[in-house]
């Protein structure tokens, strides 16, 4: 072979080999951006699952302590670590057992009662305070407590630590069930259900002196008179000694304000159809919330709303109707971890409801034992059971997050203290018993709102940019202009967001009458600048080039500067009463917020129309030239020419650039949260903030715990956004790939 060929052999093998191993790479490229895409996708999944496990419950221990302990036990206990319970009997004394050998580890005799009958023992929701009834009208006050310590070798000890109240002679009979709310500014709040249908209230409240400790005042109530001969069956003191809930076997619930210690006031209470005997109240975590339960086994959670037959008074409402039991209802429990309770029927049949979302998340049974006691632990992962033959059972749960469920994240829901169901997200409160609202609806509608008022700023001008651009300006303009635009590009977004945030949003406050009036300023100015250009002589108008004209509206522009801002101080002294956001107040009932849609509409469409102007100018320049040529050449003129040629050939191309626009502006974070209220509201009005997913995530992302039901709904709201943005690209490409179909075939 002669020299020259093998030397084009090898230049040819060279080639190939070049070619095959930049197919490779781009090929591998390709797959790990795919691999990536997926393996992010997976991860986030693999994050919100834990929000739709369904909850689950294991009967770990079950012990008889009947042969150790006095027959009949009217209540029970457990500390949080779920290792010790504790249980108070009718003999005047409280067991300590441990849950692991089902052994008594402690007895202790209650000194003050220990000649006395115990009948009924109430406990608090936080398995610590009980209030004990004796046969002989007697009440007392005992807390409970498990003390958690670590010993030299870091074992964990929990001493059982018991602290007797004093016994108070509240009625000269039998006491079918007393509550004591102790208070560290007052004596104490006693009320109590005697045997002869009575119903007692004693209000203590200390006077405080500057020359002594002060006197304590005592105010004893008989509630008895307002029942009108009901008779009464259930009752509740909240924490906060501002009501008194009484239930009666007429089925009737009454409720009195007891902040004033002198006078209770009897309050209205909503009327509901079913009137069986109540036989159970409770409390929901804050003590806001009533938990009703009835003979025929209906249960329900009430609270105060506002009445809208009485301006300014509070109305006790049913809100909440759960699951019935099939037979009445005889406990209930709750716990201070979130808002879920047992209730309990007489056949033992426990159930377990969250109140939000009404729903009904585990059903537990005693072999159909009638239960004396329950208690939930206060972490909300155990449960512990007695029944009637001092039988102990305890439960394992894991119901870790009640808060999500479809009906919390995206319907509406009827929260504690709000007059109606609604779409609310408040991710968390000043205390402890705040109830958190998760609704991802209002942050999907900031989404959809923020992109729709980006898009309406941004399209005409990006598009009408882009017809100006490629079809009328001269080529030399041209290259000058559309580099600059695509800069704008690059500009970082918090940027955009700074300056929208802090510097536009004053400017646009004090100028938004005239900002609406904007366009049809500019129109007018063209127009009349159009009209001049006409007058003058052709060769005063020959000295631009072809496609420059456009420059003498930049001078113009600038002179209606002036016009603009006094156009503005007339308009709002003669038709807005000298101030707009006044006037919107008054005369539309709106208010304006100085960081709202109408900012973030400006300061977002800033950073989609670079992406919109060049992939939309790009596909009209490629536009064939012949058909540019072959209409104009029939007597076509330039914008006919642009509107039946240019544009319906473009328009593949400019239906990408809108929606990649629209995607651009769907992810966007740092315009939509420096920009806006950053308010979860939902209101289309274009003066009101609002709160996108994007932006939330970057909120709430480092304030929420790991693996917590927040943490986990923020992934729900990222997955979300993925299969939102993911989709809107997708049916973008398949829209274009079929208009570019048809437009070959014509």
């Amino acid at each position: 072979m002669k020299p020259d060929a093998k030397k084009r052999t090898h230049g040819l093998t060279r080639r190939e080999m070049t070619d095959r191993i930049a197919t490779a790479v781009i090929t591998l490229g390709g797959l790990a951006v795919i691999f990536s895409i997926l393996a992010i996708m997976f991860f986030i999944m693999y994050e919100v699952y834990p929000l739709w496990r369904p909850p689950k419950a294991s009967l770990t221990r079950k012990f008889d302590v009947s042969t150790t302990i006095a027959p009949k036990i009217l209540a029970a206990g457990v500390e949080e670590y779920k290792e010790v319970a504790y249980v108070i009997t009718n003999d005047a004394a409280i067991d300590f057992i441990s849950l692991k050998e089902g052994n008594s580890i402690k007895h202790t005799v209650l000194e003050k009662l220990k000649d006395k009958e115990i009948v009924s023992v109430t406990s608090s929701p936080d398995n610590e305070q009980y209030t004990i009834g004796t046969a002989d009208g007697y009440v007392e006050s005992v807390q409970i407590r498990v003390i958690s310590s670590f010993d030299a070798q870091g074992r964990r000890v929990l001493k059982p630590y018991v602290n007797e109240g004093n016994p108070v002679l509240i009625a000269s009979s039998y006491i079918r069930q007393a509550i004591i709310i102790p208070s560290g500014e007052d004596a104490g709040t006693v009320a109590a259900i005697t045997a002869k249908g009575e119903v007692i209230l004693q209000l203590s409240k200390q006077k405080h002196s500057l020359i002594d400790e002060g006197t304590t005042e005592v105010f004893k109530h008989d509630l008895t008179p307002a029942l009108k001969g009901d008779i009464p069956s259930a009752l509740a003191i909240d924490q906060h000694l501002e009501n008194i809930y009484v239930g009666t076997q007429g089925g009737m619930l009454y409720n009195w304000d007891i902040k004033d210690a002198v006078a209770p006031t009897l309050k209205k209470v909503a009327s509901v159809k079913d009137t069986s005997t109540i036989t159970a109240l409770g409390f929901l975590v804050g003590q806001r919330s009533l938990i009703v339960g009835r003979t025929s086994g209906r249960v329900s959670v009430w609270f105060h709303i506002n009445d809208k037959d009485d301006v300014g008074q509070k109305l006790l409402t049913e809100i909440h109707v759960f699951k019935s039991h099939k037979y009445p209802v005889s406990l209930i429990a709750s716990t201070k971890r979130n808002r879920s309770f047992f209730s309990v029927d007489t056949t033992g049949d426990i159930i377990l409801h969250y109140s939000p979302s009404a729903q009904t998340l585990l059903r537990l049974s005693a072999n159909k034992m009638p239960l004396n006691a329950i208690a939930y632990a206060s972490r909300g992962d155990g449960v512990v059971a007695v029944d009637k033959a001092s039988g102990i059972y305890r439960w394992e749960i894991d119901v870790s997050h009640p808060e999500a469920t479809f009906k919390t994240l995206f319907g509406k829901v009827w929260y504690e203290g709000y007059d109606k169901p609604e779409y609310s997200w408040q991710s968390s409160g000043s205390g402890d018993d705040f109830e958190a609202k998760l609704s991802l609806t209002p942050l999907i509608f900031g989404t959809l709102k923020g992109t729709l008022y980006a898009l309406l700023f941004a399209v005409p001008i990006a598009i009408g940019g882009a017809v100006c651009v490629s079809q009328f300006m001269h080529h030399g303009m041209r290259a000058i202009i559309k580099p600059v635009i695509e800069i704008m590009a690059a500009l970082p977004s918090v940027v955009i967001g700074f300056v929208a945030g802090l510097w536009m949003a004053p400017i646009i406050e004090k100028l938004v009458p005239t900002i609406f009036l904007l366009p049809g300023q500019i129109i007018v100015m063209a127009l009349l600048t159009l009209f001049v250009w006409r007058l003058m002589s052709l060769s005063f108008r020959a000295k631009f080039r072809r496609g420059t004209e456009f420059l003498i509206l930049l001078p113009v522009f600038v002179a209606g500067l002036p016009l603009f801002l006094w156009l503005n101080q007339v308009i709002q002294e003669m038709f807005l009463h000298g101030d707009f956001r006044l006037w919107l107040y008054d005369v539309l009932g709106m208010t304006y917020d100085q960081r709202n849609a109408l900012i973030v509409g400006f300061a977002m469409s800033f950073a989609v129309i670079p992406i919109i102007f060049t992939i939309a100018e790009d596909a009209m320049s490629n536009v064939p030239p012949h058909l540019v040529s072959a209409s104009l050449a029939l007597g076509a003129t330039r914008w006919q020419t642009v509107t039946r040629v240019v544009l319906p050939a473009a328009s593949a191309g400019i239906f990408s650039a809108i929606m990649i626009g629209l995607s651009r502006a769907v992810g966007e974070t740092m315009i939509v949260l420096m920009a806006t209220g950053n308010t979860p509201i939902m209101d289309w009005s274009i003066f009101n903030g609002f709160r996108a997913m994007s932006a939330n995530l970057a909120v709430e992302m480092p304030e929420a715990p790991e693996g917590g039901t927040l943490y986990r709904v923020l992934f729900l709201s990222a997955l979300l956004l993925f299969i939102f943005t993911f989709a809107l690209n997708t049916a973008a490409e398949i829209v274009r790939i079929r208009i570019k179909k048809k437009l070959r075939q014509l």
